[in-house]
């Protein structure tokens, strides 16, 4: 079985057309899963988010998914939520936050946003000095508790850094990058940044059960009209985002 991975979009359907017409060029997936974040961003979200109704991808809510649809707007919204909220209708918010927790794509592969138990922690990160890090084996290991023992593959996006990481005695993480936000800042204390060090858009795949070949684990980077993107978000007045979207990084 073939199962291709986004996450991440966060409404940046330029990058999410390329990531699909590069699969396509790929010779395609059996089934494609969506870790979620899909429209929150100063760029198209009302576009995406056509896109992925069109698609009827299986598809897992993320955190941004969940404050997006949050009606009325309030002064805590955060911009990139507020921008996309206003710009959805009432239907697809509501279908942004019925969206599932956790999946199990097939037996023994879990797909969730970021952490089994929570959409807005990290499961295989750690920050230090303001820099998203790869955590700790005994930490992950604590993270990934909540999980069933039968789990070997865990599927996860959240800090729109690529990971491959398989637990010694325990289940393999894969999280394939993010398609359409290649570096963020996040306020939250402790303050950090996450970066991708480039403006492609990442996706991954999954090859499972073939005889006589253990799982196969491939992450993909696309290039796209990222300057296009980056000039969207010049307009909805973030050029934060415009130079992430340029250059994968939140600063020179």
């Amino acid at each position: 079985m073939r199962i291709a991975i986004l996450a991440d979009i966060h409404g940046n359907v330029l990058a999410l057309d390329a990531v699909l017409d590069d699969l396509k060029r790929r010779g395609g997936a059996d089934l494609t899963v969506n870790l979620g974040d899909c429209v929150s961003g100063p760029l198209w979200p009302r576009e995406t988010m056509e896109r992925l109704e069109a698609l009827d991808l299986p598809t897992v809510r993320g955190n941004h998914d969940r404050r997006v649809a949050v009606d009325p707007a309030d002064d805590t919204m955060w911009p990139s939520d507020r921008y996309a909220q206003e710009r959805l209708t009432a239907e697809q918010r509501e279908a942004l936050l019925a969206l599932p927790f956790t999946l199990e794509i097939v037996p023994g592969v879990i797909a969730f946003h970021a952490r089994p138990d929570h959409d807005e922690k990290y499961l295989a990160d750690a920050i230090t000095d303001g820099q998203l890090v790869r955590a700790p084996l005994a930490t992950i290991r604590r993270r990934l508790k909540p999980l069933d023992p039968a789990c070997r593959i865990v599927l996860c996006g959240h800090s729109h850094r690529s990971e491959l990481i398989r637990i010694p005695g325990g289940p393999v993480i894969f999280n394939p990058g993010s398609v359409g936000c290649p570096a963020y800042d996040d306020s939250t204390p402790p303050a950090h940044v996450s970066e991708q060090g480039s403006p492609h858009a990442r996706y991954g795949i999954v090859e499972l059960d073939v005889p006589g070949r253990p799982d196969r684990f491939e992450a993909f980077a696309v290039d796209y009209d990222h300057e296009a993107a980056a000039r969207q978000a010049e307009q909805a007045g973030r050029p934060e985002w415009a130079h992430a979207l340029k250059t994968g990084f939140m600063s020179d």
